[in-house]
């Protein structure tokens, strides 16, 4: 298919982007269903973890702003099935390292195997000394058969034999061991509790039907570049590893490869200054992309998002087609901070209107806004205030809360007005 002449309008790659990101169009009015959640799942690719919880963790939050309020319980099954050994095989997600840990489907698990080899194989200087300890190899050994005798093993099952008090940075040396038989592929994440991790023997957790026949590397970088490329929709083509986290040296040659053989399309897009910048297309999105210029394909959703979101993951594109800078300031000093600890994106439509930072009270049932904000010359008209609180609505209900704070907003009046929509 030949390159086209004409750019693309900016909203066209806007509309396609959130398009497979599947986040155009309001949730159903009805309960999302347990195949509806891993649809979404396996429409965007992986859905990424995160320990954070000022209000539900990032991966719950994910799909809520595509699906609307769901039960969570439907995508802990999806992940872990009744969370031990027996009767497992109605998972079909499971965990792993992907963009970081994310939650990816089991269609997929042969194609994380070279990255389970690479950190059996190809260890780092500090993890092979480690390794090359007598007493590390005897001690991974034995939690292995700990393992397999049990069924099942924790962290908090083994206790410290060195001495030492554990730390973020000090973790005990089971949890070491776990942690490695873990990257390796020889245990699997099958369940968690209080979102502590619950480890497996591989070989009995996975559902029969898993195919864990090794591809090659080549052929494992291909097929996430590929997913990863329809899950982006639209972007500059040094952007399509960023969303599994593949360096770009080794991914140069082969998204090079996929426009030669014509999986990625060249396009132009014109942005609002005028410049034409050239992106790439899978060939599978192309008439969706045409769709969206026609204006077929319009967003019309209003949402909140996690600041891990996986439209985020194209690094630069925030800024380059929505003017907006996703950055989470957890890890910065409070003072450093402009729009606070956990700030969640607000969509709208097919802009990036504003952020706030939230904080749920569950005692209280209340959702506490410490900070809302609106981005510069984003006016809170009545029709961006009803979508707002529609949006809302919907959180709370989320996340079972009856009441909401707002501590400060931006631009004045916001507050006010927001909280006469509710």
């Amino acid at each position: 298919m030949t390159k086209p002449q004409s750019p693309f309008p900016l909203s066209a790659a806007r509309a396609l982007a959130l398009h497979t990101q599947a986040l155009d169009t309001p949730p159903p009015d009805s309960t999302p269903g347990i195949d509806a959640i891993f649809d979404t799942v396996d429409r965007i690719g992986w859905v990424q973890l995160d320990t954070l919880q000022m209000v539900r963790r990032s991966q719950y939050v994910a799909l809520w702003s595509r699906l609307g309020p769901y039960d969570t319980a439907d995508f802990d099954y999806l992940t872990f099935g009744n969370g031990g050994i027996e009767g497992t095989n109605d998972r079909r997600l499971f965990e792993y390292w992907m963009h970081a840990a994310c939650i990816i489907p089991l269609s997929l698990y042969r194609f994380t195997i070279p990255t389970m080899q690479g950190h059996k194989y190809r260890q780092g200087r500090r993890r092979r000394e480690w390794l090359e300890d007598p007493a590390n190899t005897e001690l991974l050994d034995s939690v292995l058969e700990h393992v397999r005798e049990n069924g099942l093993a924790r962290s908090a099952d083994f206790e410290r034999t060195d001495g030492r008090r554990g730390t973020w940075w000090d973790w005990k040396p089971a949890k070491i061991a776990l942690e490695h038989l873990y990257n390796t592929g020889e245990l699997t994440i099958t369940n968690r509790v209080n979102f502590q991790r619950i480890y497996g023997i591989t070989d009995t957790v996975l559902p029969d039907w898993v195919d864990t026949t090794p591809p090659t590397e080549e052929e494992a970088y291909l097929t996430l570049l590929d997913k990863s490329a329809r899950a982006l929709g639209i972007c500059a083509p040094m952007q399509v590893p960023d969303y599994f986290h593949m360096k770009r040296t080794p991914a140069r040659p082969l998204v090079q490869r996929m426009v030669d053989e014509g999986t990625l399309v060249p396009v132009n897009v014109e942005f609002n200054d005028g410049t034409t910048t050239e992106q790439v297309v899978h060939r599978a999105n192309l008439p969706l992309l045409e769709r969206a210029a026609d204006g077929d394909i319009a967003p019309g959703h209003t949402t909140f998002l996690s600041p891990f979101d996986s439209l985020f993951w194209a690094k630069g594109r925030d800024t380059q087609f929505w003017g907006f800078q996703q950055i989470l300031e957890a890890y910065k000093p409070a003072p450093q901070r402009i729009w606070g600890y956990f700030s969640l994106p607000i969509l709208h439509n097919d802009r990036l209107v504003g952020r706030f930072d939230p904080k749920l009270e569950r005692r209280e049932a209340t959702l506490r806004l410490k900070h809302l904000h609106l981005e510069p010359g984003v006016q809170p008209d009545d029709d961006l205030v009803s979508d707002i609180a529609a949006a809302m609505r919907s959180f709370m209900a989320f996340h079972d809360a009856t009441d909401l704070v707002i501590e400060q907003s931006k631009p004045r009046g916001l507050r006010r007005k927001l909280l006469k929509a509710m």
